[in-house]
Formats: C-alpha cells, structure tokens, sequence
C-alpha cells in the first residue's frame, strides 16, 4: 500500500510577521504566505480524504499547520501515522535559500518559516515518531499544476497557475502530457496579477489574501472605463503571453517590500484614496472595482491565448487563487480559444495540499485516471451523533425524524418553494471554499426579497454580494445560456442567464445578468439532486438559491453541534440536520 498525506500551509509565517513588524494594521498581516492550510490523502493513487483546517480550528483561512484535517484524513482510511508513505509538503524554499541570505531578516525568514528544518519542526511536534527522511517538499506551482492537470481526467492538455505567489512565482504554465508536468514559462511575483488584485482589493478596504472575491462581486456594479488609464499604466502585457507589472517593482526597502509600502502609495495618488474598511461603499470604489475585474481578465486571457496558440492545445486545467475568480473563467469558457476548460474546485492553497501528495503518488505509480467528482471528500458525521449533538439543545429546538430521505426532500423542498429558507447539512463535507450541496443554506431565487434577506438575517455580510444557483443539470439549458447538459459541478464560472428569466430569478441574476452556476448530477450527489427535482415538481424550476453554511468571518460549519449554532444565531427559518428536521422550540 502507498499511502501520502499532502499538506499546505506555512505555520509560523504570520507569528514571524508579528513579531518582526508589531503595530501594523491586522489586515496587512494577511500580506504574508502559507495561508489556508489543508491535508488530503491519496492511497494506492486515488483519493480518500481532504479537508481545509480552518474547517477543524475554526479560524478562517488558517495557515496553522493541519493537525486537525491530517487526524481526519488518517480516520477516514482506517490508517495510523506509521502507515504513511510519506508526507509531502506544498513549498520547496531550498532552491531559493541563497536569495534569503542576503539580508538579516530575510534570512531569519528563511530560517524560521521557509526552511525544511522549520517544516520538520512542525511535522515532529505533530508526529514525533515519524521518520523525517519521509518527508518530502514539492514546488507550490507544481503542487497547483498536479492538482488541476492529475483530476482533469486528460491525458494532455495545456495547465495555467496562477496565484498571488508561490516561492517566487506569480504564474506558470505548464505543457502536461501522458503524466508529465513539462514547464513552458514562468512570470516572477515581481509580475504576479495576483498579488496587485490583492493590493487593490486591500485600497478598497477589503482584507488581502482573502476578500478578492468581494471585489468580483462588487465589480457589476460599476463602470470599467472610469480608470481604465490608471490600470493600463499598471499592466504591460508583454509579448510571449507574459506581463510586467511596474508598479510592483516601486519597493526598495524591507520594509516596502514586505508590506507593499511605495506600490500602496501609487494607488492612492493615481487611482483614488485608500477606502477605510468601515466607510460606505461609493460608486467610485464600484468602478475602481470595476476596471480591476476587467483588467484580470484581459490579463488571464492574455496569458493563456497566447500559450494556447503556441501548443496547439485546445484543452486548459487551471488552479491557483486566482482561479477561483469565476467571471474571468466564464469569459474564457465563452472566448472560443479553448474547446473545454476544467478548473479544479479547490484552486487555492487548500488545493495545493491535494497537489502535493497526488505529484508524490504519480512519482511511484498510476493514479486513478478520471475527472474529479464532486470533491466531497472531508468528515461525514452520523445519526447517532447529529442526535447526541441535538440533546444539547434539548430546550431550544424541535426535532421531527424522517423515516426515509424521499420525506426529507419533500418536506424541504415545500419549505423551500413557500419562501423559507433552510441549512441543509447531510453526507461529506465538501473540500474547497463553496458548499456544493452537503454544507448549504437554499433558499427559492424566485423571491424579489430573497438575497437581501440572506445577506441582512443569515450570512450577515455586505448587501452588494450575489448568491449562486445550484440547478439539475437537465435543466441548466432552460434557465441558463449553455449548451444543453453542460457540465458546471463546482460553482466555479459565471454564465448568463437567458434574458427571458432575468425578473424571475432575482435572487441569483447579477446586475449584468450573469449567475455563478453549480450543475448538480444524480451520479455526483444523488441526495442534493434529488432535492433539486421535488422542488422542480411543485414549482416548474429544478433550482434552488445556495450559498455557504456560515456567517461572514466564519469558516463553512463541520460537526452538527456547529450546524445547530449556526442555526440558531441567524434567520435561517429550518434545519435539515441529515434525517432530522430542527426548528425552533
């Protein structure tokens, strides 16, 4: 048996930061790498387990080191820590250690964040009888490239990361064939689009590293024009499918390097002023949102027109965090330059931990070859204990047990189409950022007053943010402008609505008439599709408005104890708690 646990995360980078640059704002501490932590398991080349660790220390965007997930995923397979074939971590520093001597703290950095031997000082508190010579470091954009390119379900294709940073690395792209991960080019963190999505996204009084998707949501809502000239001085986009980005390159000290100090100044002196986080959201701050969107995009499709021309190949994997932003992959889906584009669900450093133990197991064997299913790979927790947990809140709760799911989606889906809306918890977590159906609150998007009610009394977040519907994908033509059967499982590209259904559907239609869909299989969860088609008999529409089990600045809920809390602190009108239907006492 070959069993590999992949991890990310970078433990002691934001205490590092902490401690060499006290009194900074909190949100420029997420300016540092080795954020979203996770673990996944790959046994005998398939995978058993994954699992964010911000899901079990509930401290969202967690880059403490995985304890938490790894534990999960070694329960999951039946598996001890003497049972793993090794451990593979989603950073490789070593190749750069010369660059990080060259100044003190630099090389304190190094030493005390990016180096193997801190790596193996986090692995033996974890598993102090673990053989260190087991543990095996794997470049991050290689770690994103093996967790697009190894699930894509394709013997060759053209494979595109692009994130903030890797070790050193804005982007990377990546010509994969027959199991081989072939780098064609790379663009430097001096040049990363990511990281300037970040740093705008922070002069608009959102968090780094963390709110970029905010910015996308606000984006519709503004005029991509209005600073065009600002963003183009940004940008070069160069020839050879690469660009260079001047305005990252304005840092010369440490301490501007570190904290972005000169390109910050940039911004607010050709841009606009810097948003405080607690200020009204103006149309300025919409338009600046705006031409950020649109600048991503001219540079995403760039990039990956320009190797698409050079390979020849008509098929394109993609992760990294910037690949998480659905409207730049719904333009690219509709560009003609590729026939199919598969974005791997987990795109982020999460995924990256997938990434690392799958490129280790490719290393010693087959791994099973297809498309990555719905990732529903994290904790599934039973009656007994959704009951047990249900017994603490004796005196808050009702509880109704169904005999059997064809009641439980009935009884959910006349809630649903009579305007409630209900947190949905049944089955395995699912692994990434979006609830796909086991860890979701649904709601009906035919109702005018749906979203801004969710925002206000449920997610508790800022009104501007469209929700995502999740619809059979028998459907998904009728209600949606795609091909019929057009596969959208992970909720992760924008597409148009048909402009026949825009007022029907107010609750997930974007103000440009665009939905971030999720298509939902009866072969990839036959219990959320099922619920999908009961709505779809009592009001005509196989669909539902879904959205994340949380409230803002809270990690998706795990344990059912977290799923009844939750409950209980919003407006969420019922729960289905697997079998069990929990109300208010």
């Amino acid at each position: 048996m070959t069993a590999i646990l992949g991890i990310s995360g970078l433990a002691n980078s934001v205490r590092f930061k902490r401690q060499k640059w006290p009194g900074l704002d909190e949100r420029e501490y997420r300016i540092s790498q080795g954020h979203d932590a996770a673990a996944a398991l790959v046994v005998d080349g398939r995978i058993v387990a994954a699992a964010a660790e911000e899901r079990f220390n509930r401290k969202k965007h967690s880059g403490a080191f995985p304890s938490g997930a790894a534990e999960f995923c070694l329960r999951q397979a039946g598996l001890k820590l003497a049972d793993l074939s090794e451990i593979a971590h989603a950073f490789n520093y070593a190749p750069y250690e010369e660059i990080y001597s060259l100044d003190p703290v630099s090389e304190e950095l190094f030493d005390e964040v990016f180096s193997r031997e801190a790596l193996l000082g986090v692995v033996e508190d974890f598993a102090p009888d673990f053989s260190l010579d087991k543990v095996h470091q794997v470049g991050h954009h290689l770690c994103h490239a093996a967790s697009a390119y190894l699930v894509s379900g394709w013997d060759e294709c053209l494979t595109v990361v692009i994130d903030a940073m890797g070790e050193t690395q804005g982007a990377s792209i990546y010509h994969t064939r027959c199991g081989d991960i072939r780098r064609l080019t790379e663009i430097s963190a001096n040049d990363s689009i990511g990281i300037l999505y970040s740093l705008v996204t922070l002069h608009l009084g959102f968090d780094f590293n963390s709110d970029e998707y905010k910015i996308m949501g606000l984006a519709p809502y503004g005029d991509p024009d209005r600073y065009r000239a600002a963003y183009e001085a940004m940008v070069d986009l160069r020839p050879g499918g690469t660009v260079r980005i001047p305005i990252l390159r304005l840092n010369r000290t440490r301490d501007e390097r570190e904290n972005y100090l000169q390109t910050r100044q940039w911004l607010a002196e050709n841009l606009l002023p810097a948003r405080d986080p607690e200020a009204e959201i103006t149309q300025e701050h919409r338009d600046a949102a705006a031409g950020l969107q649109a600048l991503l995009n001219r540079v995403v499709g760039h990039i990956c027109g320009h190797f698409a021309g050079i390979t020849g190949q008509r098929k394109l994997a993609m992760a990294g965090g910037v690949a998480l932003n659905c409207t730049a992959n719904g333009l690219l889906m509709r560009s003609g330059l590729f026939d199919e584009i598969f974005v791997q669900p987990a795109a982020g450093d999460d995924g990256a931990a997938l990434g690392a133990a799958l490129f280790r197991a490719s290393l010693r064997g087959p791994l099973e070859h297809r498309r990555m299913p719905t990732p529903l790979l994290g904790p599934e927790y039973g009656q007994p204990a959704m009951a047990e947990a249900l017994e603490d809140f004796a005196d808050r709760v009702k509880v109704r047990h169904f005999d059997n799911f064809a009641a439980v989606a009935q009884s959910a889906a006349e809630r649903i189409t009579h305007g409630e809306v209900i947190g949905w918890y049944r089955g395995r977590m699912e692994f990434g950022p979006r609830a796909l159906g086991n860890r979701s609150i649904l709601a009906d998007p035919g109702h005018p007053e749906m979203r801004d009610r969710i925002n206000a009394m449920v997610k508790m977040r800022e009104a501007f943010r469209p929700f995502a519907p999740a619809v059979s994908i028998e459907q998904v033509d009728k209600w949606f402008e795609v091909p019929p059967r057009t596969a959208l499982p992970y909720m992760i590209a924008t597409v148009m609505v048909r402009p026949e259904y825009r007022a029907a559907l107010p609750a997930i239609t974007h103000v440009d008439g665009s939905a971030r869909v999720q298509t939902v299989a009866g072969e990839d969860n036959p219990d959320f599709h099922r619920l999908l088609r009961q709505v779809g008999e009592l009001n005509g529409r196989e669909m539902v408005l879904n959205t994340s089990f949380n409230v803002k600045g809270q990690p998706i809920v795990n344990t059912p104890r977290q799923a009844i809390e939750t409950f209980l602190g919003t407006g969420i009108d019922a729960l289905y708690l697997g079998d069990f239907l929990v109300t208010r006492a």
